[in-house]
């Protein structure tokens, strides 16, 4: 695992002055190059000590092993990031492309998975699992993965109301009771609607599944459960792609947690499959 991906997979159990330290490494990565610890430190307002117990406690021996890492993981994204040569045969420039986008995507999905333990993954499918009706919305582009995933979720027999207008989601969660859940997508979590329909919701005694970046943002304040994404690349049109493979791996784990953790839901998933697919054909 590299440097910068356990950093982001344990800054939220760090204390303020490692989250800090951990803030300033990952948005200045490669600036680290020509920093010295106390050149990090001064940075960042600490003391020398405090870098050397932070690398320390990421496993490393101390600073110099910790840029080394760092250095080691940006060497190895520029060389994945790096452009195709104009004169390359067509057909290498498109296997180029293709080994590239799959590479970073699949460490997309690797950093998604190991900041969100287990625990986290069958606490959101107990919820619910357990719940009466999973409420369920997104906006925008958002919407493309509550939408599909509100599909999955009644192919299973659990009741789901999908919405990707904020009025008419708080309308509808006048029908929510205790244990209901509400399942919120929102990539960067600014929202201020989605902020508020996640406080009405609690008062109505449901419980708050967010489906956010792993990123410091409003809505995940509101949330029993987060669930979080890791996609990070310079090139913007890169890193929407990242994020969507992630956010997808990430809810196919907690799909199929539901679907095997109980022999009714996956019985509900093959009947209601047979009874859909006579309908899709010609």
């Amino acid at each position: 695992m590299s440097a910068l991906v356990k950093i982001r997979s344990e800054r939220d159990q760090m204390s303020a002055i490692e989250r800090r330290i951990a803030d300033f490494v990952l948005e200045n990565a490669q600036l680290l190059r020509d920093y010295s610890s106390q050149q990090l430190a001064n940075a960042v307002g600490i003391s020398q000590s405090s870098v050397v117990k932070f690398c320390q406690k990421l496993g490393f021996k101390g600073y110099p092993d910790l840029k080394l890492s760092i250095s080691e993981a940006l060497v190895r994204a520029d060389s994945g990031n790096a452009a195709v040569p104009a004169e390359a045969a067509p057909q290498d420039r498109k296997s180029t492309l293709a080994s590239s986008l799959w590479r970073r995507k699949s460490e997309a999905e690797e950093a998604t998975r190991l900041i969100n333990p287990p625990d986290a993954i069958e606490a959101a499918a107990r919820a619910i699992a357990a719940a009466g009706k999973v409420f369920i919305i997104g906006l925008g582009e958002d919407d493309i993965h509550a939408r599909a995933f509100s599909l999955k979720l009644s192919l299973l027999g659990i009741l789901s109301v999908h919405n990707f207008d904020t009025a008419h989601m708080t309308a509808s969660m006048s029908a929510a009771g205790p244990g209901d859940v509400l399942l919120v997508f929102s990539e960067h979590g600014k929202q201020p609607a989605l902020c508020q329909i996640c406080r009405y919701f609690r008062e109505q005694r449901g419980r708050v599944i967010t489906v956010t970046r792993h990123t410091s943002n409003a809505l995940r304040a509101h949330a029993d459960i987060a669930l979080l994404v890791s996609a990070h690349d310079e090139r913007a049109h890169i890193e929407p792609l990242l994020y969507h493979s992630a956010l997808q791996h990430l809810l196919d784990g907690l799909f199929v947690n539901l679907c095997e953790a109980d022999g009714e839901r996956h019985a509900s998933l093959l009947a209601n499959l047979e009874r859909i697919q006579p309908l899709l054909e010609p």
